[in-house]
């Protein structure tokens, strides 16, 4: 079921994109709430869990660190692409491929560890999954590139996540250094849950909509935990 859903999730997203475009505040206000709602499950639930199952606390907090460097490494090619902000401009019809690449490859890294997380953490990812897909195909759909080109792109998006889990789940090398892969992805978390509640800021001035919906993402996550 987590298959069908993470890919559902970027569905949506493009299908919001091609039936009604959500606008900017709102899309917002869903970056806000998902942000909130990541980071939360990942305080709340991940932390917890890996530390609890380590015997090297100091090896843990490097694998958080790696990951936090790692995402930093790839969103200088993917332009911010996973938190909701494309900060490039479509070059004629050449096809962004460091943009396919790193957000594929971040898209890979959420699926793995699913399958030994609870459902929080599945359904933190879709949240998260939906306004990115949103920009990403509002983004796609005002450049030069083909239909085809497009489809292929936000298929290859959407299917990522999915085999993340399969590979996590089947691979023995993900089981048996699932506590490590956790930490390493718990970094990767961070660093986009609040890369993402910093961004839907304006001005660094008080917005009662944004600061309802990080507040519902927070209280949402405790009493499901």
């Amino acid at each position: 079921m987590s298959y069908i859903l993470l890919f559902l999730s970027v569905i949506v997203g493009v299908v919001l994109v091609f039936i009604k475009k959500p606008s900017t505040k709102i899309v917002r206000l869903l970056l806000a709430f998902s942000g909130a709602y990541l980071l939360s499950v990942t305080i709340l639930h991940l932390l917890p869990e890996v530390y609890s199952e380590a015997t090297d606390f100091k090896k843990i907090g490097v694998f958080i660190l790696v990951g936090i460097i790692l995402q930093s490494v790839l969103e200088s090619f993917s332009k911010g692409a996973e938190h909701g902000h494309i900060h490039i401009h479509s070059d004629g019809n050449k096809f962004p491929v460091l943009l396919f690449i790193s957000l594929c490859l971040h898209a890979f890294s959420e699926g793995l560890p699913i399958h030994n997380a609870n459902d929080n953490l599945l359904w933190a990812i879709i949240v998260h999954k939906i306004p990115i897909a949103i920009v990403l195909s509002t983004f796609l759909i005002h450049t030069n590139y083909s239909k085809k080109t497009i489809v292929t792109f936000l298929f290859f998006f959407a299917v990522m996540s999915p085999l993340g889990v399969l590979i996590g789940d089947k691979i023995e090398f993900f089981n048996n250094y699932n506590k490590e892969i956790t930490a390493l992805i718990i970094g990767v978390f961070l660093h986009i849950s609040t890369i993402i509640l910093f961004e839907s800021s304006e001005n660094h001035t008080f917005n009662l909509q944004k600061f309802t919906a990080i507040l519902i993402g927070i209280l949402l996550t405790f009493f499901t935990l």
